[in-house]
């Protein structure tokens, strides 16, 4: 008898790799940006590191709240979506099964065996062929917030400890230029894993991450300057 072969596709990562990638890249860019802000103003190292680990702290629990509530919205309107198609199957079995061999048919699936696949799919679970095929729902895609919101919690402390680290180790004359340089680096490092567990290009998601970070560094740092000075 052979064997089945089951694939392993990159879209499964897509739920926990999206909160991941996204919080330690919001935790690197916005904790270097506070520190080269709070540092351009002249304020001591102690002072800075202490903004810094608030930032972390404050940016982790944001992170956290805020992927929990949108991946919830979404969780709240596929479970509505399901509430409604369960209620549509148990009142008109017929027209939901004309409807899912419609969608077979537009995908190229001639009627009569569009039919006879709907009826064997909906013999099995109407439900789940309803919310896979009509409502783009299955298992990979399906909302999980409190593990978006861990993921997003987690990998933003990541982050975000990276920046502080080089505020421990670094003279307090070369703080700026060593938390520059090395948030920098961390940015393109996080591109390329980024890119690596997605089965993508390493260049584009690398050198786009690393620009957008040197941007948001660079501004932070000129308003801490400028008002650092004026103070």
């Amino acid at each position: 008898m052979r064997r089945i072969h089951r694939e392993k596709h990159l879209v499964g990562r897509i739920g926990w790799l999206r909160a991941a990638v996204l919080g330690a890249n919001d935790g690197i860019i916005s904790t270097a940006s506070l520190i080269l802000g709070v540092a351009s103003a002249a304020a001591s190292q102690g002072n800075v590191l202490l903004t810094g680990v608030a930032g972390l702290v404050a940016g982790a629990m944001s992170m956290a709240a805020g992927e929990y509530v949108s991946v919830s919205s979404q969780s709240d309107t596929e479970a509505a979506d399901l509430a409604r198609e369960k209620y549509e199957l148990a009142n008109d079995t017929e027209f939901e099964e004309k409807e899912l061999a419609h969608i077979y048919v537009g995908r190229g699936v001639e009627a009569g065996l569009a039919h006879q696949v709907a009826r064997q799919l909906m013999a099995k679970d109407a439900l789940g062929a309803h919310a896979k095929d009509e409502l783009g729902i299955s298992e990979i895609t399906t909302a999980r917030p409190v593990q978006a919101a861990l993921a997003s919690a987690a990998s933003f402390s990541v982050g975000a400890a990276a920046p502080l680290g080089l505020v421990v180790i670094s003279p307090s004359n070369w703080l700026l230029p060593v938390v520059s340089v090395g948030s920098l680096v961390f940015l393109g490092v996080l591109g390329v894993t980024s890119a690596m567990a997605g089965g993508a290009d390493i260049v584009k998601p690398t050198i786009r991450v690393t620009l957008w970070g040197a941007f948001a560094m660079a501004m932070t740092a000129g308003i801490g300057a400028i008002f650092g000075a004026v103070v």
